[in-house]
């Protein structure tokens, strides 16, 4: 069954663009696991202005891959000094999804 996880990260002010940079890096990796059905990066456009990582994935199994590989760590611990605060994961499964 297919897992939906979307993850909001506030990065620090002065930190925006190196965030990016590493996310970017991660995303374009991310796509390419054999698991991985759809992941993106967001940006909101008011208030905190956090990120929005919207992922979507063939089962919990590339889940588990994704966070174990190499480059999902990396990110991992660059997105570590320029996040302002944990980031907030919600995990979800399909309930009634067209397609």
């Amino acid at each position: 069954m297919a897992v939906k996880v979307i993850a909001f990260v506030t990065v620090k002010p002065d930190a925006e663009e190196a965030f990016v940079a590493a996310a970017k890096t991660c995303v374009a990796a991310s796509r390419a696991e054999s698991g991985t059905l759809h992941y993106e990066l967001w940006r909101e456009t008011e208030g905190a202005r956090r990120f929005v990582f919207n992922e979507l994935y063939a089962d919990q199994a590339a889940v588990a891959a994704h966070m174990q590989s190499d480059h999902f760590k990396a990110f991992g611990l660059a997105a570590r000094d320029l996040a302002a605060a944990r980031p907030e994961i919600i995990v979800t499964e399909a309930v009634d999804v067209a397609g």
